[in-house]
């Protein structure tokens, strides 16, 4: 899995236009091929930064999604940015859940 993560800081007369942008973007790439999940969060902090994750069943699935026209709409929205972005692409080699909570609280399963 990868999980991609891009964290914006726009003006507060852009981040409006910029907050429609990527809700349509973040629908669209739900349905792509390998697209697990997509998620857009606000900053509690900070009113003018949004921050949008995808999580991809595999690294074939995240460079198809870079190479499409549907991509080439948040590079236009990173454009918009009034400082420069911050952009993550984490592997992830496995996860748990609740079990592991378990495990260190010492309850047995």
């Amino acid at each position: 899995m990868v999980l991609a993560t891009v964290r914006m800081t726009f003006s507060r007369k852009g981040f409006g236009e910029a907050l429609t942008v990527l809700s349509s973007m973040a629908e669209q790439s739900k349905v792509q091929p390998g697209c697990d999940s997509c998620r857009i969060y606000r900053n509690g902090e900070k009113d003018n930064v949004l921050m949008i994750q995808q999580l991809w069943r595999d690294e074939e699935s995240l460079q198809a999604y870079l190479r499409s026209e549907e991509y080439r709409h948040l590079l236009l929205v990173l454009e918009m940015g009034i400082e420069p972005p911050e952009i993550r692409f984490d592997t992830i080699s496995h996860s748990t859940g609740i079990e592991t909570i378990e495990k260190a609280r010492g309850h047995a399963g």
